[in-house]
């Protein structure tokens, strides 16, 4: 049976530090990951990621650089130093900037280098919002092309919803990172978040870590809510 605890990704998204902390320590005993996004390191700095760090689970830190390739180096050298264990770039930096941060990644590192993940298409878009952006292309196709150029840089994987997981994964095989936001159960609300998927069938369709964050961290009970996801996600493996 697959161990789901390591595939499960808390998303700690927010500002007040007593929070995430708090937050942090309460679900860490039940996931595998932790992150630290835009809202929490911008208030925070580098500090928080070794702070959160320090509970046990790995530190996926969600920054979506994306930048000239210069700057993108140095900030993934950045990331490195500040101990984290995985962080994202946007594939729409291109195939220079996406080598840049590779290159950073492993310069910085004292030891094992973060995994770099490319974010192909966000899950709050959709094919009017690409379209919107003058990208007249269905969004599981561009999540495609974008993965296979992350992989032809070196990259360790994608960022990419779970209705796309089984496409990367023809594309790119199966040591190919798929890890998977826009995760929410039948019972938790939507919010912002469009393409989607329960935590079974993302496991069930081949995601290798899904990040979850408001139906846990919100809940009245997140160290049950975890539990209850946990549990979804097992039925999922023994589906897959």
């Amino acid at each position: 049976m697959r161990d789901v605890r390591s595939a499960l990704c808390i998303a700690l998204d927010g500002t007040d530090l007593e929070w995430i902390e708090a937050t942090a320590r309460t679900v860490a005993p039940h996931a595998g990951w932790l992150k630290v996004g835009l809202e929490g390191f911008t208030a925070h700095g580098p500090d928080l990621v070794r702070r959160v760090g320090q509970l046990g689970s790995r530190i996926f830190l969600d920054l979506k650089l994306h930048d000239i390739p210069a700057t993108v180096s140095r900030a993934a050298a950045n990331c490195a130093v500040s101990g984290a264990d995985m962080f994202n770039v946007h594939a729409g930096g291109g195939a220079a900037m996406l080598r840049a941060a590779v290159e950073g990644a492993r310069s910085a590192a004292t030891s094992q280098p973060p995994k770099v993940l490319a974010v192909t298409v966000l899950t709050s878009l959709d094919h009017q919002a690409l379209s919107e952006l003058g990208l007249p292309i269905a969004p599981d196709e561009l999540v495609v092309r974008w993965a296979r150029m992350a992989q032809s840089c070196g990259l360790d994987g994608v960022v990419a919803s779970a209705k796309e997981a089984p496409l990367v994964r023809r594309a790119c095989g199966p040591e190919f990172l798929i890890v998977t936001p826009g995760i929410r159960p039948a019972w938790a609300a939507g919010d912002d978040q469009k393409r989607i998927v329960t935590p079974a069938a993302a496991i069930a369709d081949g995601a290798d870590v899904l990040v979850i964050g408001r139906p846990v961290t919100r809940a009245d009970d997140p160290a049950a809510a975890a539990q209850r996801i946990l549990q979804e996600m097992s039925e999922g493996a023994s589906a897959s």
